[in-house]
């Protein structure tokens, strides 16, 4: 890990975005987001999630697909932006909940049956990571799961890859870390795990 880190991608970095485009990944749009969408739920083990937490719900297009299968779903948003209009999107669904926080320095309690990590991880740098990775950890019990998606091109102005999201997550499978894998899928322009504590 390299000690001059970048710094990880703060709220004022996404509120700009949001307010130069309100859809600016084209989550509501984009047929690659949607078969990536599907692709996510397709890869879940289970049917139903009694408590669910989604980091990074942004617009709030996916957490109105994850909200059908779970019974309380937590969707948090370092973007007030966003979350205005992910607000508006599941207004009609009680089980959800939407706050704002600025992730790892603050995180829910818990616990969780599945943690949905999906095109977020890259926005911190490595110590960032780190702190976050132990916080899903402790918030999991034996059993829970964790749903990892990532963008794997690499992006000049995010710290690390998807790949690099991946592959520390990865290292702590096994006798050594608290991480089974369940199963992975690698396509074009993102790649998928999902991991499941010990």
């Amino acid at each position: 890990m390299n000690e001059n880190q970048p710094d990880s991608l703060n709220g004022k970095y996404f509120d700009d975005v949001y307010q130069a485009n309100s859809d600016p990944w084209g989550f509501e749009t984009s047929p690659y987001e949607h078969a990536k969408y599907a692709a996510s739920l397709g890869a879940l083990p289970r049917t139903h999630y009694p408590r669910a937490f989604e980091i990074g719900c942004s617009l709030g297009v996916f957490t109105a697909q994850l909200a059908q299968r779970c019974d309380h779903l937590l969707g948090v948003d370092v973007s007030a932006e966003a979350l205005a209009q992910a607000r508006r999107r599941c207004a009609d669904l009680p089980q959800v909940t939407l706050q704002q926080m600025q992730l790892p320095d603050e995180f829910p309690q818990g616990p969780f049956d599945l943690i949905t990590l999906c095109e977020v991880g890259y926005y911190w740098n490595f110590a960032d990571l780190a702190r976050a990775a132990d916080c899903i950890a402790g918030t999991l019990p034996a059993g829970g799961q964790l749903l990892l998606v990532h963008w794997t091109p690499p992006v000049h102005d995010y710290p690390l890859t998807g790949d690099e999201v991946h592959e520390f997550f990865l290292q702590k499978v096994g006798n050594k870390g608290p991480w089974t894998h369940l199963g992975g899928q690698r396509h074009p322009q993102y790649r998928l795990d999902v991991l499941e504590k010990r």
